[in-house]
């Protein structure tokens, strides 16, 4: 676990369906997780830090361990409205829309075209934005990048409807960029996505 800036935590773990480490967030004051794994410190680390009351989710995909927190803290687990359909019987899940204000002070934004769920989240108090599954990094110093093209239904077009969206993500105030695939930005960040803009396009 590591405190990457005041009250804001992020941890790597593997994940066991795709077999690759992924990155989870929790914001200690605000008893807010995000695409939460359990970290290798265990349960007992929350216990000790401080345990979450929501676990938030930028897409449908990234429940991960988010039932096992809501078993184990009674945490309230939420998704855009528009990706409940795959996580029907998986357990009570509390919807929202894109715009809303989430706990913690949290704002959803859409950012849509890798998938109508992919969500950014805005952590003003924090200065943060999370992002979903369409900005990666695939090692810690690697510069900002897309998922591979594979992972897409028209490459062409999503990467042109993500970096649409990117620019208006840029209007918000942030200084870290929460990456659920890749190590956060930490300092920075605002520049670092409007020159993966730039460059990408």
């Amino acid at each position: 676990m590591q405190e990457i800036v005041p009250g804001l935590w992020h941890w790597r773990a593997r994940h066991e369906h795709i077999q690759m480490e992924v990155s989870s967030y929790y914001l200690a004051g605000e008893r807010v997780a995000i695409d939460a794994l359990i970290p290798a410190e265990g349960l007992e680390w929350f216990e000790e830090h401080g345990t979450p009351a929501h676990v938030l989710l930028t897409n449908r995909h990234h429940d991960r361990h988010a039932w096992r927190l809501r078993d184990a803290f009674g945490c309230t687990v939420h998704c855009v409205s528009a990706g409940l359909g795959e996580l029907r019987g998986r357990g009570e899940v509390e919807a929202f829309e894109f715009g809303d204000e989430l706990p913690g002070g949290v704002r959803a934004f859409e950012v849509g075209a890798i998938c109508p769920d992919e969500t950014a989240l805005h952590i003003p108090a924090h200065r943060a934005l999370a992002c979903a599954d369409g900005v990666v990094r695939w090692r810690g110093g690697d510069p900002l990048d897309f998922v591979p093209d594979q992972l897409m239904d028209d490459p062409e077009q999503t990467k042109a409807g993500l970096r649409d969206a990117y620019r208006r993500l840029l209007a918000l105030d942030f200084d870290v960029l929460l990456l659920a695939h890749g190590d956060p930005v930490v300092g920075g960040a605002r520049q670092a996505l409007r020159e993966f803009v730039e460059r990408s396009g």
